[in-house]
C-alpha cells in the first residue's frame, strides 16, 4: 500500500470478529465464554483435596504440552511472570558473575534490578537496540546468564537453540512468558524458565509459572543467597527444596477461578494439537503481518532480521517520511489518534506499542488469535493511517 493509494483508500469491508489484538492479557482462546467457568472450585480451599487436585493438574497439563523434561520441577508462583523471574533472580544469583541480555523492556528491567537492586558487582549487561538482538557470541557461560527467548515489547527472539551451548557452567535463565506455548524452546539448554497463564494462553493475570531443570534445584539447595528472601521468593527451608510448591501446594492462595481458565486454555490447546498446533497458529498470524508489510510502504517491521522476527509480539514501526520526521511526542500522540479511530470503530483494541518502544504498532500474534482476524485487521490499518496523514 502507497502513500498516494491511502488518500483515496474506501472503508474496509470486513472486521474482524475478535477485535482483542493485546500482548497481555491477551485475546482468550476461540470460543471461550464465561460459562467455562461454571465449575470453579470458588468458596473453596486452595488447599483442600479437590484445590491441589486443580493446581497440580494444570501443572501436569503445561509439562505435557511443552514438552518439560522428566526432572525438571515446574510450579505455580504469585505475581506473574515479573514473579517468577524475579523469585529466580533473587534466590540464586550471586555464586557467579552474571551475563544479562538487555533488548527490550523487560529484559532491560531484569538487568537494572541486578545491577540497581541486588547490587551484584560482577555484572555484565549485553545491551541492544529494540529490533535487535546482543551479540551473543560475547556471553560467557561460565557465568549465570539471564535472557528473555522472546522480547514482548521489541518483537525480536532468540532464532534457535544453538545460540546456547549445550555444554555450560552457569544457570541460564530464561524469561519464555511470550515464547511459552508458541515456540520450541530448548530445554537441554535451560535451567530455569518462566512463563504466566496471560500470554499464549489467553489466560488470566497475577499467576507466574517457574520449570527449574535439576541444576537449578542443586545450585538452590547449596547456595544461600546473601540477602533478605520475602516468603513469596523463597523455594528451600532447613529440609531443603519446598516440594510441594511443586505439586499444586502455592505459596500464596491463588485464584481458583484463574485456575479453572488455565484449565479451560491447556484442554483447548491439546485440542488444538499440542505444541505443534500451537506454533502452527502463531506462524499463521505472523504470515499474514509479513504479506501485509511486503506490500505496504509506510511500515516495516521493526526486527530486521526475518528469523529473530517474533511470531506473538509482532512489532512494527511506521516509516512514512513526514512521520519519521516528527518529535517523539507527537508521533506517540499520531498513533494514539490513529489507534482511537480503531478502537471507536471496534475494530482493533490495545494495538500500539510499549511506552518504551519506538512509536508504532505490536499486534498479538499468539495462538489463541485467529488468522482470519489477522488478516481482516491489516485492511483497517492502513484505512486508520490515512485518516492520520497530513492534507
Amino acid at each position: 500500500m502507497t502513500a498516494a493509494s491511502l488518500s483515496v483508500l474506501p472503508r474496509p469491508a470486513s472486521r474482524p470478529l475478535n477485535p482483542c489484538f493485546s500482548s497481555g492479557p491477551c485475546a482468550k482462546r476461540p470460543g471461550w465464554n464465561v460459562s467455562t467457568l461454571a465449575n470453579a472450585l470458588v468458596g473453596r480451599s486452595h488447599r483442600s483435596a479437590e484445590g491441589r487436585a486443580r493446581l497440580k493438574e494444570v501443572i501436569d497439563r503445561s509439562c505435557a504440552i511443552l514438552g518439560v523434561p522428566e526432572g525438571w520441577r515446574v510450579g505455580i508462583v504469585p505475581a506473574s511472570d515479573t514473579g517468577a523471574v524475579e523469585m529466580a533472580l533473587w534466590s540464586m544469583l550471586g555464586e557467579r558473575p552474571v551475563d544479562v541480555l538487555a533488548f527490550e523492556s523487560f529484559s532491560a528491567l531484569w538487568a537494572q534490578d541486578i545491577v540497581t537492586q541486588l547490587k551484584l558487582e560482577n555484572t555484565r549487561v549485553l545491551k541492544a537496540e529494540y529490533g535487535s538482538l546482543p551479540d551473543m557470541t560475547q556471553v560467557d557461560w561460565n557465568h549465570d546468564v539471564v535472557l528473555a527467548w522472546n522480547g514482548t515489547t521489541s518483537g525480536v527472539r532468540i532464532p534457535s537453540a544453538d545460540a546456547i551451548p549445550a555444554q555450560h557452567d552457569g544457570l541460564v535463565i530464561c524469561d519464555a512468558t511470550s515464547a511459552a506455548f508458541a515456540m520450541d524452546l530448548p530445554w537441554d539448554r535451560l535451567d530455569v524458565v518462566t512463563w504466566s497463564w496471560q500470554k499464549a494462553l489467553g489466560g488470566e493475570a497475577a499467576h507466574g509459572m517457574i520449570a527449574l531443570s535439576p541444576k537449578a534445584v542443586q545450585r538452590l539447595e547449596s547456595f544461600q543467597a546473601p540477602r533478605p528472601l520475602p516468603k513469596i521468593f523463597r523455594m528451600t527451608n532447613k529440609n531443603g527444596l519446598i516440594e510441594g510448591i511443586f505439586r499444586g501446594d502455592t505459596i500464596n492462595t491463588p485464584s481458583m477461578l484463574c485456575v479453572e481458565d488455565a484449565l479451560d486454555s491447556l484442554k483447548w490447546a491439546e485440542g488444538a494439537g499440542g505444541l505443534e498446533g500451537l506454533k502452527a497458529r502463531s506462524q499463521a498470524n505472523l504470515a499474514e503481518v509479513t504479506m501485509w508489510v511486503e506490500k505496504t510502504d509506510w511500515v516495516e517491521f521493526l526486527a530486521q532480521k526475518r528469523e529473530e522476527r517474533s511470531s506473538t509480539a509482532i512489532c512494527l514501526r511506521i516509516v512514512a517520511p513526514w512521520f519519521l520526521a516528527l518529535e517523539r511526542e507527537e508521533q506517540t500522540k499520531t498513533v494514539k489518534k490513529m489507534l482511537t479511530i480503531l478502537a471507536e470503530e471496534g475494530i482493533g483494541f490495545d494495538l500500539a506499542s510499549y511506552r518504551d518502544a519506538p512509536a508504532g504498532l505490536r499486534i498479538w500474534g499468539g495462538a489463541t488469535v485467529e488468522a482470519a482476524d489477522v488478516r481482516a485487521l491489516l485492511p483497517w490499518l492502513d484505512w486508520a493511517f490515512a485518516q492520520v496523514v497530513p492534507q
